[in-house]
């Protein structure tokens, strides 16, 4: 009887162990304590042993801003072995949170074709001749004619100049990440008297968004919380070179059901900062600041929340709706979607009623506003669900710090 119930425990401990899927967790430097390690759910617990390998040599090494990757064993009854974890020890990090408006200026690598248009020939027809040639809508042109092109201007003084000398233009092209040649005919435009190939194009974009973070120690600074894509064609901005400055906010239009709203701003001529922008990736836009920057609401920097301490429930959020003046408001942390590598790492909802008569909740230009919890900053503010203002993303701090290198990255498996 006693060897059967032995069987029985044995079997049920090693059902609920077998069903126990822990998942890699995130701990602060010098805290890696049994606590703190992933559990085995319920009162089986007191059956299994959890042995962390090299806890103390992998919380003790003093490598900066790179987390450290200790294996957990769990072993029931102390003896055998079934599963192991992995926990992710994070280097302490401080940031000064953001919360400024800035204006995004953002200069392409080529140029990217928005549109196509028919060219009106001598004879009175109607020619599409680049789109015959199989030159599509967020294509980039990278050259014409072997030179290089970081212009709307450029891009039609080369093409009128080759159409002139042989009626007829090589293009290398980006097209869907791959880089490829067209030959196009060129067409003598009766309205303009120009030779055209039939394409509308931009070499920039500009906004108004929200800066995130600043790292004292380097100067480094994340913005946005998401990447910048055209806005005729969805496809990332390649940046050949970009800047950031300080933006007022003049006006707000708000949002509601199935209309996300937005901040209405203009760029500071007389900023009393700036910062380049050299990478434009899918957790925001990074670089360097120079200049004076303050955030009223915090004296100094404060810790970096990681993955695994952010929590559903209150958090505050930091961003400008009205001149250059940030404020703090209430949300609520809805849900918590770990373990994404994207832009979309939490549900947050607007709860502060000054900002909900505001703005509706959350609106574009708010993009990137900082998001903290229990003194720490965890994230940004993202994106808005389109059928309800008042909810949106957020991104995880740590997805935005890697983007940014002051993170190291994970190797890939």
């Amino acid at each position: 009887m006693k060897i059967r119930r032995i069987i029985a425990l044995a079997s049920i401990l090693l059902c609920t162990f077998l069903s126990f899927n822990p998942s890699i967790q995130y701990l602060m430097q010098g805290s890696a304590s049994i606590e703190q390690l992933p559990q085995i759910p319920g009162k089986l617990s007191r059956f299994i042993t959890i042995e962390p390998v090299a806890v103390a040599e992998a919380a003790s090494l003093n490598i900066s801003n790179r987390p450290q990757i200790m294996e957990v064993s769990y072993k029931l009854f102390g003896i055998f072995p079934f599963k192991t974890s992995k926990v992710e020890i994070m280097p302490s990090l401080s940031l000064i949170p953001g919360g400024h408006s800035i204006g995004v200026s953002l200069q392409t690598q080529g140029v990217i074709i928005v549109g196509q248009a028919p060219v009106l020939a001598q004879d009175g027809k109607k020619h599409f001749p680049a789109k015959e040639a199989g030159v599509e809508v967020g294509d980039v042109i990278l050259k014409i004619e072997g030179r290089e092109m970081h212009s709307d201007q450029e891009v039609a003084d080369t093409i009128n100049q080759a159409g002139e000398k042989k009626g007829r233009v090589g293009l290398l092209l980006k097209h869907k990440g791959e880089v490829i040649e067209k030959t196009v005919t060129t067409i003598l435009c009766s309205d303009t008297g120009r030779h055209r190939i039939g394409l509308y194009v931009r070499d920039e974009a500009a906004g108004v968004g929200t800066l995130t973070f600043i790292d004292p120690v380097t100067r480094k600074y994340g913005a946005l919380g998401h990447i910048i894509n055209d806005a005729d064609t969805n496809q990332k901005i390649e940046v050949s070179e970009g800047k950031i400055i300080s933006s007022t906010i003049y006006g707000i239009e708000k949002g509601s059901r199935g209309h996300p709203g937005e901040k209405v701003g203009s760029f500071d001529s007389n900023s009393l900062y700036n910062g380049t922008i050299e990478k434009n990736t899918l957790t925001g836009i990074f670089g360097t600041l120079n200049g004076q920057i303050s955030n009223p609401y915090f004296s100094k920097a404060i810790p970096v929340g990681w993955e695994s301490e952010v929590k559903e429930g209150p958090a505050k959020i930091y961003t400008v709706i009205q001149g250059d003046k940030i404020e703090e408001y209430d949300v609520n942390i809805e849900r918590v979607l770990n373990h994404r590598t994207d832009a979309k790492n939490m549900v947050i909802k607007v709860t502060d009623p000054k900002l909900i008569k505001a703005t509706g909740g959350i609106i574009q230009g708010m993009s990137g506003s900082p998001i903290v919890q229990n003194g720490k900053i965890i994230g940004a503010v993202t994106h808005v669900f389109v059928n309800d203002s008042l909810r949106g993303y957020g991104v995880f701090m740590q997805n935005m710090l890697r983007e940014a290198e002051i993170l190291e990255k994970k190797e890939a498996a």
